[in-house]
């Protein structure tokens, strides 16, 4: 289960809105095949595995070690359930069951229907571990939220800006912290951040300086007051604006109207686009807005070596770390919202 889970951790974001999976096929204590879920829409980790086998009479003995309960369901792929029964496999160990409904226990009932050995719950909590956001999006009808944002010794987040003036970013974080951001952006699905952003960093929101995919980007501009000059409108990549005028799409930008951008109706959106993950950047009005509905699981703030004397004030978490390490010259505190 140990190699299954590796094996899922492969899967990425690439997989997303589906889960990450793994599986292991083993004959006689040998390893004769693995997979994993390697991308939205294409083959499941049970599958995978069952093809790598070079000899298939083999699996009549064998015992399927596969990270997430095997899916009921034809969606984009048929049932993994199915196939593993076709197969005829001896046993089947499941780390943890599936909380999505059209899953839910529904594939265990049908290997177990078949005859077939199953033992579930090993390694569970590592299991749901791998998938923390996907069973978040569907036990709570909402993405997986990871708050970030830099902030100075003397605790600012930015410099004070006169007279709504925009420029240049004033860094916090070191070049290498801030490659690291980059590789963090890669692991999640969308990355959210509020319109004064745009206005004042005109940020690009994007992998640069790693590779992977970047993530889909969402604004949040009740207004449209955002200037429709700024790179997340020009650049033609794709941009999600959660606003309450238009509901509409412009190219690469789609327009989603709200009764209001409250974080409650923010999430609500989220979820109907089926997007699992949001990775949120800020600033400060938007940062806090989720910390005081309680509407996160995870937060990283960058804290670096510059002093800013006066500025705006970073936002207020008001918990001690669960985890604090070093890296580059900064150092990093990790939240939990319990």
């Amino acid at each position: 289960m140990q190699r299954a889970i590796q094996l899922a951790l492969l899967g990425g974001v690439s997989v997303a809105p589906n889960p990450m999976v793994g599986a292991v096929i083993v004959h006689n204590n040998r390893i004769i095949g693995e997979g994993y879920h390697q991308v939205f829409g294409s083959a499941h980790a049970e599958v995978n595995a069952v093809n790598s086998v070079e000899d298939q009479s083999l699996l009549s003995e064998s015992t399927i070690y596969v990270t997430l309960e095997p899916c009921a369901h034809f969606g984009k792929t048929p049932p993994c359930a199915n196939l593993l029964v076709q197969k005829r496999f001896k046993r089947v160990v499941i780390g943890t069951v599936d909380p999505f409904a059209k899953v839910a226990g529904q594939g265990i009932r049908i290997l177990q229907d078949a005859g077939i050995d199953c033992t579930i719950g090993v390694l569970e909590t590592e299991c749901q571990a791998v998938n923390k956001r996907f069973f978040t999006f569907h036990q709570r009808q909402r993405p997986y939220v990871i708050l970030k944002w830099a902030q100075t010794p003397d605790g600012f987040i930015d410099a004070d800006r006169n007279n709504n003036e925009t420029g240049e970013i004033r860094w916090i974080s070191s070049p290498d912290t801030q490659t690291l951001v980059h590789q963090w952006r890669a692991e999640e699905q969308a990355i959210l951040v509020g319109w004064r952003t745009v206005l004042n960093d005109n940020p690009s929101l994007t992998v640069r300086v790693v590779s992977g995919k970047s993530p889909i980007r969402i604004i949040v501009d009740s207004q449209l007051q955002a200037p429709k000059t700024a790179t997340v409108f020009t650049d033609g990549l794709q941009t999600i604006v959660l606003n309450t005028l238009r509901d509409d799409q412009d190219g690469a930008i789609q327009y989603v109207q709200l009764p209001d951008c409250s974080v409650e109706n923010q999430l609500k959106a989220l979820y109907k686009l089926n997007i699992t993950s949001v990775f949120i950047e800020g600033g400060k009005f938007t940062l806090q807005h989720y910390i005081n509905t309680n509407s996160w699981d995870e937060a990283r703030v960058i804290v670096g070596t510059n002093r800013f004397g006066s500025g705006i004030t970073a936002p207020n978490i008001g918990r001690i770390p669960t985890k604090t390490t070093t890296f580059s010259t900064d150092t990093i505190h990790t939240f939990s919202p319990s």
